[in-house]
């Protein structure tokens, strides 16, 4: 077996690191599992059985590698990770709720969004390019592995989403809206949905709201602007029964 590489983007795979997200890609996409690496000072608990047994289910070699792990993770607190292929599942182009994130950049941010993604049923996710490299393990670990759970799409331009996806019901998150977050009352029958955020500085075109409906999440005057994360969590929670 070929020994494995520090990441980078041309890979075609990732790193779950850590024992929860490592634990989250085994549980959620353990045919994209390709080796886990232990510490030998992992404790030997439930979580480290359970992790031991999916390895054993699935047939998924496993290794004692702590100085792997010390320069994949540049800690000396990682106990374990796994080596996961990068392609997983395409979006499904019908769901009825997609997220799509517009020039994302900010890797703790967008590990967040797909952790809350996924506890609020978005689980079709678009990402606008330029963008970040969402298998990045930083991603990966802000995540806590929920991206292994997503079906996560890439996109040239909101053009490129849009020939792609037709028919879909846009809600676009600007600051300049007429339209506030709490005046829209979304309903089942308006599904397919897709929310639109953009980036965490520049925020989405002016010219981006003649696509949907612009909104707007209302907020108090002390503060300019909301952090994406938060703001995608509060549209998220806001559509999660559509």
């Amino acid at each position: 077996m070929p020994p494995l590489e520090p990441y980078s983007a041309s890979l075609d795979y990732t790193y779950a690191l850590g024992l929860y997200p490592a634990l989250e890609a085994l549980t959620r996409a353990p045919e994209r599992v390709r080796r886990v690496l232990l510490s030998k000072q992992l404790n030997r608990d439930a979580a480290y059985e359970k992790l031991t047994a999916l390895c054993d289910k699935h047939k998924i070699r496993t290794e004692t590698a702590d100085r792997l792990l010390r320069r994949l993770s540049g800690k000396d607190n990682c106990f374990a990770a796994a080596a996961v292929s990068k392609h997983g599942e395409e979006p499904n182009m019908s769901a009825p709720r997609h997220l799509v994130l517009h020039n994302p950049m900010d890797m703790g941010n967008a590990g967040t969004i797909l952790r809350t993604a996924l506890g609020f049923g978005f689980e079709d996710i678009a990402i606008i390019s330029p963008a970040l490299d969402i298998y990045d393990p930083r991603v990966v670990r802000a995540s806590m592995g929920a991206l292994f759970s997503l079906r996560v799409g890439f996109f040239e331009s909101m053009d490129d989403y849009l020939s792609r996806n037709s028919g879909r019901q846009l809600y676009l998150f600007m600051l300049d809206s007429a339209a506030a977050l709490s005046e829209i009352n979304p309903r089942k029958d308006e599904a397919p949905v897709s929310l639109v955020f953009g980036n965490e500085g520049s925020g989405l075109p002016a010219e981006f709201a003649s696509l949907g409906t612009p909104v707007r999440i209302e907020q108090g005057e002390a503060i300019d602007s909301l952090n994406l994360a938060i703001a995608a969590g509060i549209g998220m929670y806001a559509f999660r029964r559509v």
